[in-house]
């Protein structure tokens, strides 16, 4: 894959843009500057990625990307309580004082790795027993969203490079200098962070289009490697933005979330979860930038093109919905329904008038297609976002953690009967 520079404007400004709708912040919360550009940083006169296509109405000049609390919601005000679930299923919070809490993996001996993006900039590492204060191991590494724990060594992308720190567990105090695997990855901003799993030896991460609509030549797509670095190959083309993919653990095929084009209307286009059957890697190509959720052509992109020639998505996740985590449940706690399904976190909107966030359960229909439930509400009050879903881990025991971006915070999951 070669190289591509990406001369776009400084990483959070994709985050925070323009100012956005009043959110409600934590008492003692620190401004965020109406500019969007953080404190040392130079303004930039370009338009942001995430703006072209944007409409000149009044009502969509206001959008722009939600910021995130610049610092953790206080523990007595996360909006635990609010949570709604199916009957028989609680949720508390696991941890507190996360910052941007983004991707969640457990390492064998216990320990919970938290990455972060845009506010943080830093890889956590919880405790599993004990007061489950996160402990900062790696700080300072702009968008060090993607991680992967595998026999005793912790991967972590960001938008440049892919590293690995061996004997993790066993030097949380001081990882040391990181082995750099592949630092061939195109940079930039938009949609440039990476989600990680690995399978069968191989390391599975995503490069997102550089921009909301435009030729993504080699990016949209997802790439798996060897564990050293060696032999890049392309296993889905027309792939937007995923933030979230999984594993069938029955049948062996790549499930993910995609995020959809921004300012077709507020109600169009729908995020995507399509399905990699293991057969096809490498063979598919799932429309972006010229077809979306399977059957509306780009009005830019579209013209000459079929969406009958790309692949269609398994199921419709909403409009603008953020869909970011994805996660096979494959512990024993929950009922029998959801052993085999799919948590799927919706993040929620920006580019859209009513605001929601909430998680879903897709269950597999055995024909390539999946039926949605929504599993857990809350995060939304008064069109204003309490906290934002991010990603799973299925525990030991069965629960569920949860993380949070927006507040800061890891929920857990459990299911009683009662």
């Amino acid at each position: 894959m070669k190289k591509i520079q990406a001369g776009i404007a400084f990483a959070v400004l994709a985050c925070v843009g323009s100012p956005a709708p009043a959110q409600p912040l934590p008492a003692g919360t620190p401004a965020v500057p109406a500019s969007g550009t953080p404190p040392g940083a130079t303004a930039s006169t370009e338009e942001p990625g995430w703006a072209k296509g944007r409409p000149k109405s009044d009502e969509a000049q206001k959008m722009a990307p939600v910021p995130a609390f610049p610092i953790p919601t206080a523990p007595d005000k996360l909006p635990t309580s609010k949570f709604k679930l199916p009957p028989g299923f609680k949720a508390e919070t696991w941890a507190s004082g996360v910052l941007d809490a983004r991707e969640l993996r457990q390492g064998a001996k216990g320990n919970i790795f938290v990455s972060s993006l845009f506010v943080a900039n830093k890889v956590y590492a919880i405790a599993e027993q004990g007061e489950r204060k996160p402990k900062v191991i790696i700080d300072n590494m702009p968008l060090a969203t993607g991680i992967a724990f595998h026999k005793g060594s912790l991967y972590v992308g960001t938008n440049t490079k892919l590293m690995r720190y061996d004997n993790v567990e066993d030097n949380l105090d001081k990882l040391g200098e990181p082995k750099v695997l592949y630092d061939k990855l195109p940079g930039g901003t938009d949609h440039s962070w990476k989600y990680f799993r690995i399978k069968d030896d191989k390391l599975y991460f995503n490069i997102g289009a550089p921009c909301n609509i435009c030729d993504p030549g080699e990016y949209a797509k997802i790439y798996r490697m060897n564990l050293d670095g060696s032999n890049v190959e392309t296993i889905a083309s027309g792939v937007r933005n995923t933030v979230g993919f999984d594993f069938d653990p029955k049948t062996g095929d790549l499930w993910f979330t995609d995020n959809g084009r921004d300012w077709l209307s507020e109600e169009l286009p729908n995020d995507e979860l399509n399905r990699v059957p293991k057969a096809q890697f490498g063979k598919l190509h799932f429309g972006y930038p010229f077809c979306h959720q399977g059957s509306i052509p780009d009005p830019e992109f579209g013209w000459g093109k079929s969406c009958a020639d790309y692949a269609k998505p398994a199921a419709l996740l909403g409009p603008h919905a953020g869909s970011l985590g994805l996660t096979f449940y494959q512990g024993k706690m929950f009922p029998a329904k959801y052993r085999g399904a799919m948590f799927i976190a919706r993040h929620g909107p920006w580019n859209r008038t009513k605001k929601y966030a909430d998680i879903q359960v897709a269950i597999p229909d055995g024909k390539g297609g999946a039926k949605l439930e929504t599993f857990m509400t809350g995060f939304v009050e008064n069109n204003s976002y309490l906290g934002r879903p991010v990603d799973f881990l299925v525990m030991k025991d069965g629960s569920l953690l949860v993380s949070d971006d927006h507040a800061g915070a890891i929920y857990r999951i459990s299911y009683t009967g009662k």
